[in-house]
This record gives structure tokens, sequence and C-alpha cells, in this order.
């Protein structure tokens, strides 16, 4: 099954979207929003699963489906957390800079928590006030939950795996230094995330997904160059069992939680990277400095990843960086 919220007020309208993503029909008569669906998963996912049957078998016609229409499928979310389950990529990073992995990042998941306030669409704008910022893109695989109990174990999380989805988590680096050093976190560096015009339920992706990995190539290119496409399933230290496990240490979860898996990367890969830093510590590695620059205002940024038969799962992020006008005073 495949969902998507077309844009309306803060939450959008949850539509119903075929496999391949040609044609939709409104959800209004199951749930309004995507949250909504969450909310009350157990009773929503059939009433929908029924609507998406009458899609493909064609007893519901449908409009045509326009990824310009939509926001991200879950317009914000109450909670979002972002891992880094590829520890080569924080080797690699860290090696770039002359600094030693501590050993613990290869046992306990690094997480941090980001703005969901309002997540973006597949087609929405970049926004940066400066190229000084050092903008740059994160290609992602996500999860999102039901209601996960505190104390949750590895083994017991796999059932709270509802819908997945991939992401542009955009960092602007150049302030990640500052921000960091005062050892309180990521906050200006990390502006608001967009996501693939569709969530899907784990039966869509077949084999490819084992309950808590995602085994595909997710694809990163700029300006129509191709910089990565890693296989998501390949060097992931801590599978999405492990990183809402982490999560829920200490407290529950709440329905709608989004857990992204961090930048996806495969170490010694000749397929490329998922992000621009990357790129930049494998030049400075190689050379000594990096000749790669961040993105630039008018850059345009695609992440994508497709099914074995060279299909869409998710739908296209496509995006352009835009400088943000301040208004004034």
């Amino acid at each position: 099954m495949k969902l998507a919220s077309l844009k309306q007020g803060r939450d959008g309208h949850l539509i119903v979207v075929s496999k391949d993503l040609s044609k939709y029909t409104s959800a209004a008569e199951v749930a309004p929003t995507m949250q909504a669906a969450l909310d009350n998963w157990a009773e929503a996912e059939p009433k929908l699963k029924a609507i998406y049957d009458g899609l493909e078998n064609g007893s519901i016609s449908g409009e045509a489906f326009d990824p310009e229409a939509c926001d991200a499928p879950l317009p914000r979310s109450y909670h979002w957390v972002d891992g880094s389950a590829y520890v080569t990529h924080v080797e690699l990073v860290r090696k770039a800079r002359g600094a030693e992995l501590p050993p613990s990042f290869w046992t306990d998941p690094l997480m941090y928590m980001g703005a969901s306030d309002a997540f973006i669409g597949p087609r929405d704008d970049v926004l940066a006030g400066s190229e000084d910022w050092g903008i740059d893109f994160e290609a992602e695989v996500a999860v999102i939950t039901d209601d996960v109990p505190a104390g949750t174990t590895t083994k017991g999380a796999m059932k709270h795996i509802k819908l997945l989805s991939i992401l542009n988590d955009v960092s602007l680096r150049n302030l990640i230094p500052g921000e960091l050093a005062k050892q309180f976190g990521f906050y200006q560096s990390k502006p608001w995330t967009s996501f693939a015009p569709v969530f899907v339920t784990p039966d869509e992706l077949g084999d490819a997904w084992d309950g808590k990995k995602l085994s595909l190539p997710l694809h990163a290119i700029l300006n129509g160059e191709k910089i990565g496409s890693p296989d998501a399933g390949i060097d992931m230290t801590f599978d999405f069992c492990d990183l809402i496990a982490h999560a829920a240490k200490a407290r529950s979860l709440v329905a709608g939680t989004v857990v992204g898996s961090g930048t996806v990367s495969n170490k010694g890969s000749k397929e490329g990277s998922c992000c621009l830093a990357e790129v930049r510590c494998l030049e400075i590695i190689a050379d000594g400095k990096p000749t790669t620059p961040f993105m630039s205002f008018g850059d345009r940024v695609e992440i994508d990843m497709f099914d074995k038969e060279g299909n869409t799962i998710f739908g296209r992020i496509d995006q352009v960086v835009v400088k943000n006008e301040i208004p004034a005073d």
C-alpha cells in the first residue's frame, strides 16, 4: 500500500496512491490525515488497503497523481529522530580530520532529535540564508512507527514498523562545528527535512525488506550527475530495530514517530556517496584537501530508490536550492 498527503493546511489531505504512482483517490472516509491514520492504525490499515486494492483492480478509477501537489506524506510529526546507523560514514568523517573513532560508536547508536514541526514535500525548495553555510543533502531511509512502549527491545521493535520512506535530511555543514562545540547538539545547522511523495507499507518491498533493513541502492544525483547509489542494506551497523529500541529505552514513542537511518554509506564502495560531506572527506584523505564544493543557489538535488524491475518505489525527491529571503522588519 502507498499513501501520500496533498498540500492542505498544516497536516495535509491523506490519499491512497496506486503502486505505479499514476493515480490516487482520497482516504478521507477512513482518516483525514496521515497522523489520524497512524493514531488508529489497527483499524485504519485494512480500510486503506481496501481502497488501495480498488485502485489496483480498477474498481476505483482515481485521479492522476502529481508529486508537485504533495506535501511530505506526514507534514509534521510529534517525534523525529535521526540515527547514524552507517558507522563507516562516521569513521570516514573522523578519519578525514585526523580523529579516532571511539570504540563505543560500534555498539551504541548515535542519535539526535530533529525539527519535526514541519516536514517539506518532494518538490519543495531547499531554503538557506547563505551559501557560506555549507549546504549539503543527505539521502536516507526512514521508518514510521505506531505507539512504541518504553523499554521495547530490539526483537520487539519489528512489529511497530508500519511504513517506510526515503528522505533528504539537509545539513548546513559550516554551522555544525560551532554548534557541536557547545556540546548541546544540532539546531541551526539542521533545517527542515524533505520526504519522497509516498510512504509505503513493508509488504510493498518484497524480499528487499527483511523487517530490519531495506536492501536496495539509494540514488543521489546533483545537477544531473550521479553522486552515489550505495546499498542501504550494506554496512548498516545498527538496523531499524536497534534504532527504535535505542530511542525507546527510557520513554515511549508516539504513533507517527519517524526514525531516520542517517546518511546511507558503504565502506570502500565504488557506487559513491549519499552526501557531499563524504565526497569531500574522501578527497581530503586522498589529496589532502577537498575539491567538491557544497551546494549553491540554483543547484538541483534528486533522490530516488527503485525496485528490481527499475520502478521508483517512493517517488522522486527533486529539489532546487533557493536563497531564503529574509523579510524586512
